[in-house]
C-alpha cells in the first residue's frame, strides 16, 4: 500500500497463549494460538481484508469497507469461540476497530486507534470507535451496540465507543413493524439450527468452526453464511463452487459472490446441486 487513504484497520489479539506455556510447554501452547490465528485470518480473507502486520499473538488488518470489517470481527469472535478448549483453558481474543488515514510503513491514525482500542478491550470483546460505526450500512449496523459506552478504561480515547458483536445490537437489527419471519430453521443431517434474534448468523462450511459442518468435498472451508437482516434472512455465497438453492420447488438457483433472500420452503447445496440425493444438503423453512 504505497499511498495514503482512509481505511477500515482490525487488530486481533489471541489472549490466554501465556497461561498455557507453564502448562503445556511452549510447542503446544504456540499450536493453541496458532489455531486461534489461522482463524482470524480465514476471517479476514473471507471478507477482503489485508493482513497489515502479524507480530506473535496479534494480527493487523485493513478493510476498505467498515462492513467488512465489523463482520470479519463477528466471524472471528464466533470461531474462536466455537474451538474446543486447550487443556481446560478456553482461549478468547479482543479486537479493536477504527476508521482512519493509514499506510503501513508510516502506521497512521487508523492503525493506531485500533492498537488504542484493542488495549482497552477485555477477552473475548469486540469495541469499534464511532468513526467506524457511523460508516456502517443498515445491514450492518445491528452489529454494533444501538449506544456507544465509555468505561474507565475507555475514557482516554478522544472518540465514543461501540461494543461489536453477533448479539449485542440485536434490538435494533429489526424494528418492531419490519415484516421479517421470527426464525429461519435450517436442517442438516440430524442437526437442526436456528437463524433468529439471538443468533443472527450462521456460518455455514466444510470447517469444524462452521455452525453447520458440510463434509463433502466439493464445499469450501468457508462456504456460505445466513444473516438476519431487515429484508429478511440472507444467503451470502463466499465460496468456490457456488450455492445451489432450489425455493419453494422452483427451478435451481446457483448464487455464487452473491446473495440471495431465503423466503418459504427449500434446500441449498453446498458446491453440488440441490437437487442431488445428497446427505449434505441443507434444509431451511420460516417458522
Amino acid at each position: 500500500m504505497s499511498d495514503r487513504k482512509n481505511l477500515c484497520v482490525l487488530v486481533a489479539e489471541v489472549i490466554g497463549g501465556d497461561r498455557l506455556v507453564a502448562r503445556l510447554g511452549k510447542d503446544e501452547a504456540t499450536h493453541a494460538v496458532d489455531r486461534c490465528l489461522n482463524r482470524i485470518d480465514r476471517a479476514i480473507g473471507g471478507n477482503g481484508g489485508e493482513t497489515l502486520e502479524r507480530n506473535g499473538s496479534r494480527i493487523t488488518a485493513s478493510f476498505e469497507r467498515c462492513d467488512a470489517g465489523v463482520v470479519a470481527a463477528c466471524e472471528m469472535l464466533e470461531r474462536v469461540l466455537n474451538l474446543p478448549p486447550v487443556s481446560g483453558s478456553q482461549l478468547k481474543i479482543r479486537i479493536g476497530l477504527h476508521y482512519g488515514l493509514t499506510q503501513t510503513d508510516e502506521d497512521g491514525e487508523g492503525i493506531e486507534g485500533a492498537r488504542r482500542l484493542v488495549e482497552t478491550c477485555q477477552p473475548g470483546q469486540a469495541l469499534a470507535s464511532n468513526t467506524a460505526v457511523m460508516l456502517l450500512s443498515p445491514a450492518t449496523r445491528h452489529f454494533a451496540a444501538a449506544e456507544a459506552f465509555q468505561s474507565e478504561a475507555q475514557r482516554s480515547l478522544e472518540w465514543p465507543v461501540f461494543a461489536i458483536g453477533h448479539r449485542v445490537g440485536m434490538v435494533t437489527s429489526v424494528p418492531p413493524n419490519a415484516r421479517i419471519s421470527q426464525r429461519l430453521r435450517l436442517r442438516h443431517q440430524e442437526d437442526v439450527v436456528f437463524v433468529e434474534e439471538n443468533r443472527p448468523i450462521v456460518l455455514i462450511g466444510r470447517e469444524l468452526g462452521n455452525d453447520v459442518v458440510i463434509i463433502d468435498a466439493r464445499a469450501s472451508r468457508q462456504h456460505a453464511r445466513i444473516e438476519r437482516r431487515r429484508e429478511g434472512f440472507v444467503l451470502i455465497d463466499q465460496s468456490s463452487n457456488g450455492c445451489h438453492v432450489s425455493i419453494n420447488g422452483d427451478p435451481e438457483r446457483c448464487i455464487k459472490d452473491d446473495e440471495l433472500v431465503l423466503s418459504g420452503s427449500g434446500r441449498i447445496g453446498c458446491g453440488f446441486s440441490s437437487n442431488e440425493i445428497e446427505r449434505d444438503l441443507v434444509f431451511f423453512d420460516l417458522v
